[in-house]
């Protein structure tokens, strides 16, 4: 893993790109490398959520610009796994294909082939499946 980080070293500043593992690094300085041990190093810990839970996903689909509905790929009551796109949405002269946020069943289709949408409203919801965590 490779990281940036500005230090100061003896009044001057320096940007710095450290790569590595438990205590043997790779410092990169002005294009020079150093090769740097560092003996007090810990595996850095990986930030948690609040509660160590896994954040519940979504089921609301909505498009963060406004543009056109150019297709629609499914309907209420339809089965969909995360990632299927669900519709193609043409913003900006570009068609993007909108996936599903979560796997479970579409329960409500609010737009249509053609229909020009606004930004951050639900085009399309889908009841997601209950997680593991939801039956523990």
């Amino acid at each position: 893993m490779t990281e940036t980080r500005k230090v100061v070293v003896n009044g001057t500043e320096y940007i710095v790109e450290v790569e590595g593992e438990g205590t043997s690094w790779k410092a990169t300085v002005e294009g020079q490398t150093f090769e740097i041990e560092m003996p007090d190093a810990a595996p850095s810990a990986k930030p948690r959520r609040a509660g160590g839970r896994k954040k519940k996903k979504s089921g609301t689909v909505s498009a963060n610009i406004p543009g056109k509905v150019v297709t629609v790929e499914v309907k209420e009551g339809q089965r969909v796994e995360e990632g299927q796109v669900i519709l193609i949405l043409e913003a900006m002269k570009m068609q993007n294909e909108i996936q599903a946020p979560v796997s479970g069943v579409v329960i409500s289709v609010h737009c249509s082939e053609g229909e020009a949408i606004e930004a951050n409203v639900p085009l399309v919801v889908i009841e997601p499946d209950p997680s593991e965590d939801d039956e523990q």
